[in-house]
This record gives structure tokens, C-alpha cells and sequence, in this order.
């Protein structure tokens, strides 16, 4: 497809990006959907072996299913899909659909406005996007587009183990080391760490997954120990909303992981706020900041969330809120401080919309640093925005969507209070966290896929693995 300034520019193949390529074809625009993985949904694939807690009939967008049901696409109807599944059954054959409006290997890098830096206000708004990309083979390109809507998600930028928001000393060597990885691994990746020490840092769904998957290995092979970390002083909503839960499989996670640790085949520890990881003999050792420290372990998950990368938005103005940087809109009611991820309520292009006129941020992205992101969720955002886009300013106004309730969403808590207290409160307050504009997430799945790399290439001579 040829790009022109009458494209709307699409980042990221995911769900909410796939939709709404789907959303703009169906309103006769032009989409141009640019992704910098090798193929769709590239993050979903990187978590591929984890089962989804919505089920089929909340994972597939209105809009998209009118694209591919005259392919004679059938849509699942039951049950719980993994990513792959996801992918096999639904986000590929959609990017498929899609054909050349799709292009892989296309990182942007850069959006801005056309002959405007940030400082200039003069016909600014009058001005085509420019959106820069890198390609896969190193070469570069420079885009015009009359609407931008980032779908990038925050897959590629999580959160430190370190208790500040900031990596602690010695991770990022740990990283290298593959000692420590920011992911859920799958079964396969567990059962490699079986008679070993293993640590889960973390207090939210990805980190309950993990404890999950681990402590399959544990009743196999009972002399495997894990470690489960938590930041905050106190249990309180670890284990999930259970029963309260209106997405039955998300109550279900979080019970599953409490009879882990009830049964014995997880230790928890709470209040330890990770400072320094050490490596010593080929293992990690995790030291917190009062001093304590935990048995060497063979692996480290780190699991305490995710960040939205803004670095490649430095010449778009932003109104992001300064803590959570969502847009400062929707900042209130997904603040995790305020509310159970259920109570938030469905958000739209009025919600999303930046002083940078055109210019949205949809998907898990727009919810910042808050957890717990439903797909519903994004798919009522880009029907929206891009009916904002194509001046159907009643279609973009309705909001069509309840979201299912639940009383918790994974966030740290209060640090320190008792139980009674956190449960009184807040269910989902984070740890506090400085702000820091891209850098550690993305340099750090660099870092993941180089080590990565590393482990696949046989050495030149050999050695035992540490």
C-alpha cells in the first residue's frame, strides 16, 4: 500500500492495533499499520504460552469479525485461548486480511509534525504527521499521515525489580547473565529449573501465573524451592478478588497460587524491597534494602508490571499524567489508587485525545503504569477513536461497554498496613515509583533478546551452564 497524508498511521499489530485498522477500513479511511516485530501480535507471541482469563467472546473486535467473516472465518466460541492461540485463531488471520496495509519490521522511532518541532505553534495543527521508522535492514523512512493512534502497548518496557522504580544494582548484568528475566516462562522453562531455587518478584496476575506454572514442577520434583517476593509488608490482595471476581478464570488464578503457598510448595516474603542482585557461583542472590537476603537462585522472574515507552513521542505534545503517565483524562479512573480494576469505566476518544490534535494513545499504553488492562476495554477505545477520526463525533460520544467487576488488580498495595487496612482501602495501590521516560524497558528487552541469543549459540568450547 502506498503511504500518503491521507493515511491514518496505526502503531503496533497488536489486538487494539489490528481493530483499529479494522475500525478505519470499515469507515472508508485508509490505515497503515507499521510493526516492529517480524510478524502479528508480536508481543502476544512472546507470552504465547500463558492462557488468557477473558473468554473468546471478549476477545474478538465487532469490526474486525465483519473483515473476516466473508473469508469464511468462523469465530471460537469457548473457552480460554492462550496467546498462540489468539494469534493462530484470530490476529493473524485479521493481519492477513489486512494484506500490504500491514508492514513488519517497522520500528517507529519518532512522530512528530511536518516542518513543527515541539516549541513551534504557528499552522502546527494545519501540518501532516511525520512519522519516522526504521526498518529491519537498517534503512530508514519518514512517513506523513493526517491521524496517529498508538497502539504500541508497554509489552517491550516492564517495570524493575528495584524497589524505587529504577533497576537495582547489578539486574541489568543479571540480565545479561540470563540469571533474571522479565516474563512468565512457559512449562518448558520451568521444568529446566527443576531440584533448583527459583524466585518470583512481584504482586499482580503475571506474577500469580508464574507462582502457577512453578508450582507444577514443585509436586513433580519436591526438592525445587520458590521463592515468592513481594514488596509489600502484608499478603492482603495478593491472591485476588476469588469468588468476587466477574472474569471467573482471573478469581481463579489468584486462588490457585494461594494454595500453592498454602500447601507449602511456595514461600512467600513479604516486604522485601530488592536494592542490589549479586551474582555469585553462577546463581542470583537478591538483596533488599534492610539488608536481608535470599538463598542463591538459578532464575529470577521478575513480574512487577509494565511502563509506556514515550521516548519516540518527545516532539508530540502530551498532557500524561505525571505519576501513572496515562492521559491525564482517564488518569483518575484508572488510578489504581482510587479504584478495583472492574469499577474503571469504559473510556472513548474524548478521553484519549492529546493537545496534539489527531493524535491518540489506545491499548494497555493508554492506561499507563496501571495494571490490568481488558481487551473490551481497547476495543471500545479505538471504535471511538476512529470514528472521532472520521468526524462521527455521535458514534465517538457513546460508550457501549460495562466492564466486568473485581476486587483486586495486582497492584502493591499499602506498603505496610495491616491487611484490615489495605482491604479498607484502595486494592491496588502501586509502589511508588520515579518517573523515568523510556530507557530501562526497551534497553532491557534488548538486553532479554541478547542473552536469548546467546543461550540459542552453541559456545566455541565448551562449559557448564552456571
Amino acid at each position: 500500500m502506498e503511504a500518503g497524508v491521507d493515511s491514518v498511521i496505526v502503531i503496533g499489530t497488536g489486538p487494539q492495533g489490528l481493530a483499529a485498522a479494522a475500525h478505519l477500513l470499515g469507515r472508508g479511511l485508509n490505515p497503515l499499520v507499521l510493526e516492529a516485530g517480524a510478524g502479528p501480535a508480536a508481543a502476544v507471541a512472546e507470552w504465547g504460552h500463558v492462557r488468557l482469563f477473558s473468554p473468546w467472546t471478549e476477545l474478538i473486535d465487532a469490526a474486525s469479525r465483519r473483515l473476516l467473516e466473508p473469508t469464511g472465518w468462523a469465530a471460537p466460541t469457548r473457552g480460554y485461548p492462550t496467546g498462540a492461540q489468539w494469534i493462530e485463531q484470530y490476529l493473524a488471520p485479521l493481519a492477513d486480511v489486512l494484506g500490504d496495509r500491514v508492514r513488519y519490521g517497522a520500528r517507529v522511532v519518532g512522530v512528530g509534525r511536518k516542518g513543527r518541532d515541539l516549541s513551534v505553534d504557528a499552522g502546527r495543527a494545519e501540518q501532516p504527521f511525520v512519522v519516522h521508522v526504521e526498518r529491519a535492514d537498517g534503512s530508514e523512512e519518514r512517513i506523513e499521515a493526517s491521524a496517529v493512534i498508538d497502539a504500541s502497548g508497554t509489552w517491550l518496557t516492564p517495570s524493575p525489580a528495584g524497589a524505587d522504580g529504577l533497576p537495582a544494582l547489578g539486574e541489568r548484568a543479571a540480565v545479561d547473565a540470563g540469571l533474571l528475566e522479565h516474563r512468565m516462562p512457559a512449562i518448558e522453562d520451568a521444568s529446566a529449573l527443576a531440584g533448583q531455587h527459583v524466585v518470583v518478584v512481584g504482586n499482580g496476575h503475571s506474577a500469580a501465573t508464574t507462582i502457577g506454572i512453578l508450582s507444577r514442577v514443585v509436586k513433580r520434583e519436591p526438592g525445587t524451592q520458590i521463592s515468592w517476593v513481594l514488596r509489600r509488608g502484608t499478603v492482603g490482595n495478593t491472591f485476588g478478588g476469588g469468588s468476587a471476581d466477574e472474569l471467573p478464570e482471573r478469581g481463579a488464578l489468584g486462588q490457585r497460587a494461594k494454595k500453592a503457598v498454602e500447601d507449602g510448595l511456595v514461600d512467600l516474603v513479604t516486604g522485601f524491597r530488592t536494592e542490589q542482585v549479586v551474582i555469585e557461583g553462577g546463581q542470583a542472590v537478591l538483596v533488599a534494602e534492610d539488608g536481608r537476603r535470599l538463598d542463591p537462585a538459578a532464575r529470577v522472574f521478575v513480574a512487577t508490571g509494565f511502563r509506556p515507552d514515550l521516548s519516540f513521542l518527545s516532539e508530540i505534545r502530551l498532557d500524561l499524567d505525571m505519576r501513572l503517565h496515562a492521559p491525564s483524562k482517564i488518569a483518575m479512573e484508572v488510578d489504581p489508587n482510587l479504584h478495583s480494576c472492574g469499577s474503571i469505566r469504559a473510556t472513548g476518544a474524548a478521553d484519549l485525545e492529546q493537545p496534539e490534535p489527531g493524535f491518540f494513545i489506545v491499548g494497555a499504553k493508554s492506561y499507563g503504569r496501571a495494571p490490568t488492562f481488558l481487551a473490551l476495554t481497547g476495543f471500545e477505545q479505538v471504535r471511538s477513536v476512529v470514528a472521532a477520526i472520521a468526524g462521527d463525533h455521535e458514534a465517538a460520544e457513546r460508550v457501549d461497554l460495562v466492564l466486568p467487576d473485581t476486587g483486586v488488580c495486582g497492584g502493591s498495595g499499602l506498603s505496610d498496613a495491616p491487611d484490615e487496612s489495605a482491604d479498607a482501602g484502595s486494592c491496588c495501590a502501586p509502589t511508588p515509583q520515579l518517573i523515568q521516560l523510556g530507557g530501562f524497558g526497551r534497553e532491557i528487552a534488548d538486553r532479554h533478546r541478547e542473552a536469548r541469543l546467546r543461550r540459542a549459540t552453541p559456545p566455541a568450547v565448551p562449559r557448564r551452564d552456571p
